[in-house]
């Protein structure tokens, strides 16, 4: 594989190689190029990374041209992509002098519109208001953009205006029947109000007193992978689980599964986001590692779900079901939560690329056992998502059809027809 440069942005992963020469991982590198694109504008998605490896296995990827021509070919969706790919490229591989160019012509020669803002002419208030209006719009209209776009191609500027909007977020917790009554107009009858207003009134038959639970919201239980393969949307989603553990009324608990688990409420219960993460951060020592689903939710359930911390609770699982370990286990851990928990929410971000189908080994065997499977790739795909665990919206169902109520998720079969307590034996 062509080798970075020096000083350039890449992974710090490397392999060595016979004796004590370097190589360089064609995957690794490929990553840090698109990684060097997005910091400059360009965005580059999973999909488009892949696409680049796939055709790097067909060439050489020791000849820096074919490389090239690899990387230009899935990498750029745009013409405004291509300058800044050659930029990106002749920084991270060492260098203009080298870079292939179809028409022989030397960078220098490429000339630029440079466009400066005319000066503001003081004491013109219509022009003024004018510029402001317009630039409402514009960020109104950028906003909207960044509902869409999927979180893994987002350039930094826009990363730093999600993390602003995902702080805005907040989860009231979808409400239950508690013990606790307070009186009210309708519901069931008040025996004690209503005998002692008779006995006040001389023994005579009166007016009827009613009462009504007190709602209570349920807890929420977050479990976050932080594996390889969900890296480029870990970040988000831990912002997303800040932003429920600040907001939210009900008990919030924050999991995050990799090689090991690692509970991080404590983390996130800090108010500042930027501190919150990076306490999160600093207590995950296995992050961008494997994935072992089902050992870890097995023993999340053993040590703390079965003894009362996902009973009754709406769990939300972030991730895309990739399982290093038996994905028979995850399927058995998971119909554990689901006989416990009230409700159950998968959120994978991979579910909205075309022709996506749930065939992975770990997310093939939790389907069944999930409630609401959705989308989690975007500001507003967890937008949808805060109202799913609110109740408030549907997000379709996985296989188990306990609590369907349809939507912008995906309807499924049922998998499992004879698994016993797959209709509604979740504790209220």
């Amino acid at each position: 594989m062509v080798e970075p440069a020096p000083d350039a942005r890449r992974p710090e992963r490397t392999a060595e190689g016979p004796g004590s020469a370097r190589t360089w991982d064609a995957v690794d590198t490929v990553v840090g190029l698109a990684r060097t694109l997005r910091e400059i504008g360009v965005v580059t998605t999973p999909s488009q990374v892949a696409s680049t490896v796939c055709a790097l296995d067909r060439l050489d990827p020791s000849d820096r041209r074919q490389v090239y021509w690899a990387g230009r070919a899935t990498l750029c969706v745009s013409r405004a992509d291509l300058d800044r790919y050659d930029r990106a490229f002749g920084a991270y591989f060492g260098g203009w002098s080298a870079l292939p160019r179809r028409g022989g012509a030397a960078p220098g020669d490429h000339r630029r519109l440079l466009v400066t803002a005319a000066p503001v002419v003081a004491g013109d208030a219509s022009d003024t208001d004018d510029d402001s209006e317009t630039s409402a719009s514009a960020a109104a209209s950028s906003r909207e953009v960044l509902r869409r776009r999927d979180i893994a191609g987002l350039t930094s500027e826009q990363r730093r205006e999600l993390n602003r909007l995902l702080a805005t977020l907040s989860l009231v917790g979808e409400e239950r029947p508690s013990r606790r009554v307070h009186s009210s107009p309708q519901g069931r009858i008040d025996r004690h109000r209503t005998v002692s207003s008779w006995l006040a009134a001389g023994g005579e038959p009166g007016i009827l007193a009613y009462e009504q639970p007190l709602p209570r919201p349920r807890r929420i239980v977050v479990l976050v992978d932080v594996s390889g393969s969900m890296d480029l949307y870990a970040d988000a989603l831990l912002r997303f689980a800040h932003a429920v553990t600040q907001g939210s009324t009900a008990a919030t608990e924050v999991f995050c599964l990799g090689t090991r688990l690692t509970r991080v409420t404590r983390e996130l219960s800090r108010p500042v986001p930027d501190d919150a993460l990076q306490g999160a951060w600093a207590a995950l020592g296995d992050a961008g590692g494997g994935t072992r689903l089902g050992v870890l939710v097995k023993e999340f359930l053993d040590r703390w779900g079965q003894g009362g911390l996902a009973r009754g609770a709406v769990a939300v699982v972030f991730s895309d079901g990739w399982e290093c370990g038996d994905p028979r286990l995850l399927g058995d851990q998971m119909a554990r939560l689901h006989r416990l928990a009230h409700r159950v929410v998968w959120s994978n971000p991979r579910k909205a690329a075309p022709g996506f189908a749930p065939i992975a080994g770990g997310m093939a065997a939790a389907l069944p056992h999930v409630d609401d499977f959705v989308e989690g790739h975007s500001l507003g795909a967890l937008e949808h998502l805060a109202e799913v665990v609110l109740g408030r919206a549907g997000g379709g169902t996985g296989g188990s059809g306990r609590r369907g109520r349809g939507g912008r998720g995906r309807r499924l079969p049922r998998r499992d027809p004879c698994r016993i307590g797959s209709g509604g034996s979740g504790s209220v």
